[in-house]
């Protein structure tokens, strides 16, 4: 690694540990404390976004291979703002202010809280001023999926990003009785394990009604000794102390089912006994079974890392879901990323390692996970585009995502955002939408903030009755959400093209049933690079249409270029 740049201007609260990957550690939470990571997020998180190649990476013996970052040459600052009282206000707005100060290029920030008025989110005042000193924020859209309106970090100068499945999983197959196979996934899969079938047990046959969860302490009174126990997902129980309760009575291996809100999304997890994650339809036909019989058998097969799964990427059951609640007419989360079952570095050693030496690393999954993927993808476009905007970044990575899975099936914009990232067209997206720090004022004045809130935004005094307030899909935004009556509705927005001079970008619409969309000019000729051309798109409602929301996208097309913006409408 070369040293850390000029501009750099941070210190060092953990000296033994900082080098020239991690060239600042601090704590803002805590003053005077260590900085150091002792539980483990801030550590993966870290390592997602900018670790360094690290050859024969592997947690619990799965997942084998070199394991970087997504930046692995990007220096590293590191700003503790949790502790046992939570992540204050003050503290995340001290560390986005050091860091914006320290010198930083790209802020990832792995945590949030409920919806709120921008001017309450302190997230989303420190994400402004770090906006207008050239910082991007990339931040986790929650876990509170899917219940619709679930979102953190919704503030349309944030990246909001959603987490995704990847194709990679670590089998581990339920065999019932009736030799039917439920296929599911665990990391601990221990070499010695009998195949032997052993009897099953439904947790939610304990007199405890937390039984059902694997609640701590709700299976004194069941006899799981020697057994496979069913537990259910869900009861505000953490997934590894579920196992950890069927361990602790003597149970001998655990099935993990997930409730219907969890659908098909399963995640490897370091638990500490034989154990498999299916998915709820998975669940029922075990249930079924089970209900079938009076003696119910099962064993697991354990399958090791397992390349290749059709249906991924797939949007992860817990990733929090749009629309905001803070700003409907905006669309979000903007993109979503790898945020299941994500391999990354780990400050302590799991608890099924015996004499662990060597890097140790661990499966996690959460929107906390897939927000230091897109952080690492940001930095990348930085790096090969520093005289772009922080708006501008953010376009080139929502205008060229993917937006079906690899059988070709496509997700709601209120799950999937624009797409799934697509790390090589972010770099090169042909066209962007720009937005500087004060094109927001008169977005924010049309929000009907008062100018005392908004001056709190954007760290300035602001009078709204002096700016042309507007409506937020009037916001140069790479994207639509509209509400659509009888009468159409038209937009206008500006594109700079980035991609090549000299050329001419034609475009293509996908328009639902029952709208229709026209833009004007169908054609859009750039003569050099950073020219500048606005466009209008106008909805209006065709012959009526039976479906309260639908969606589409419209395309910019040129040679080697296809820049996406989608649109989501709600018809009255």
């Amino acid at each position: 690694m070369p040293p850390p740049p000029a501009k750099w201007k941070g210190k060092c609260e953990l000296k033994e540990a900082c080098n020239n990957k991690v060239i600042g550690a601090r704590n803002l939470v805590a003053s005077g404390e260590s900085p150091a990571d002792d539980e483990g997020h801030g550590t993966h998180t870290a390592s997602t976004a900018a670790g360094s190649a690290v050859q024969g990476a592997n947690a619990l013996g799965q997942g084998w291979g070199t394991a970087s970052g997504m930046a692995p040459m990007a220096h590293l600052a590191i700003y503790k703002v949790c502790g046992e009282q939570g992540c204050p206000d003050s503290a995340i707005l001290g560390a986005i202010d050091a860091a914006v100060g320290d010198g930083v290029d790209v802020l990832s920030l792995s945590l949030g809280g409920d919806s709120a008025p921008f001017y309450e989110d302190g997230i989303a005042i420190g994400a402004f001023g770090a906006i207008k000193k050239g910082v991007l924020v990339s931040c986790a859209a929650g876990n509170n999926g899917p219940t619709t309106g679930s979102l953190s970090n919704e503030a349309p100068w944030i990246l909001t990003v959603g987490a995704s499945t990847v194709d990679r999983q670590m089998g581990s197959t339920v065999l019932l009785g009736n030799k039917k196979e439920m296929d599911g996934q665990t990391l601990f899969q221990p070499k010695d394990y009998p195949s032997k079938m052993l009897p099953l047990v439904y947790a939610g046959s304990s007199a405890n009604s937390s039984g059902v969860y694997c609640a701590p302490g709700s299976l004194n009174k069941l006899d799981v000794k020697g057994k496979m126990v069913v537990c259910e997902m869900g009861g505000e129980i953490k997934r590894l102390d579920k196992g950890i309760e069927v361990k602790s009575n003597g149970g001998a291996a655990m099935i993990l089912i997930n409730n219907v809100a969890n659908g098909f999304t399963t995640l490897a997890d370091a638990h500490e006994l034989p154990a498999s994650h299916v998915s709820y339809e998975a669940g029922l036909a075990i249930k079924a079974y089970m209900n079938s019989t009076s003696s119910p058998t099962a064993s697991i097969m354990f399958k090791g890392t397992v390349i290749g799964k059709q249906d991924a990427p797939q949007v992860a059951s817990f990733s929090s879901r749009g629309p905001s609640q803070a700003s409907p007419g905006i669309m979000k989360p903007d993109v979503i990323g790898p945020g299941v079952s994500t391999l990354a570095a780990w400050p302590v050693p799991l608890e099924n390692i015996n004499n662990a030496s060597g890097p140790i690393f661990n499966m996690i999954s959460g929107t906390s996970m897939a927000c230091p993927h897109l952080s690492g993808i940001v930095a990348l476009v930085r790096s090969a585009h520093p005289d772009w905007s922080p708006a501008a970044i953010k376009s080139a990575i929502m205008t060229t995502t993917h937006i079906t899975d690899e059988q070709g099936l496509i997700a709601d914009m209120f799950d999937m955002g624009s797409g799934h990232v697509n790390p090589a067209g972010a770099s090169n997206p042909g066209l962007i939408y720009d937005i500087q720090p004060d094109d927001y004022v008169p977005y924010l004045c049309g929000l009907g903030y008062t100018n005392a809130q908004v001056s709190t935004i954007v760290q300035k005094k602001v009078e709204c009755s002096s700016n042309q307030s507007i409506s937020e899909t009037q916001l140069n935004y790479p994207s639509f959400v509209l509400q659509l009556g009888s009468q159409p509705l038209t937009f206008t927005r500006t594109v700079t093209n980035v991609g090549k001079a000299n050329s001419v970008y034609k475009v293509e619409v996908y328009a639902p049933n029952g709208v229709e969309v026209k833009v004007e000019p169908k054609e859009i000729v750039f003569n050099t690079l950073n020219d500048k051309a606005n466009y209008s798109v106008t909805f209006s409602v065709k012959n009526g249409t039976s479906q309260r929301f639908v969606q589409g996208s419209l395309f910019w097309v040129a040679d080697g270029y296809s820049v996406k913006s989608p649109f989501g409408i709600i018809v009255d």
